[in-house]
């Protein structure tokens, strides 16, 4: 499934599908999910997950400055603190577009 339409909508990004569903996911949810190495970590073939140390959010890290698309798969925010590491694949989007609120 591949968006047809991508906008921010206060403190959400509004997706809309082309099978035309939507999705509606809170900024916050996004950043705390980063898929990126340093955010979520990476694994070695030993299985021993290796990731930047956590470091504190601040309210400019809820903040979305852009956002990219990356190819024909995936899009790339950049937040207000800099932050622009995070591939978001399609597919990762949806998944994190449909979890339950926190």
């Amino acid at each position: 499934m591949r968006p047809s339409d991508i906008q921010q909508i206060g403190e959400e990004l509004a997706i809309k599908w082309d099978d035309g569903s939507e999705s509606f996911v809170r900024l916050e949810t996004m950043r705390r999910h980063c898929p990126c190495a340093g955010c979520k970590g990476e694994g070695d073939i030993l299985g021993n997950i290796y990731k930047n140390p956590d470091k504190p959010l601040s309210a400019q890290s809820w903040k979305l400055q852009r956002i990219t698309q990356v190819g024909g798969y995936a899009v790339q925010p950049v937040w207000g603190d800099g932050h622009s590491s995070g591939i978001f694949s399609f597919d990762y989007l949806k998944k994190i577009a449909d979890l339950p609120p926190s």
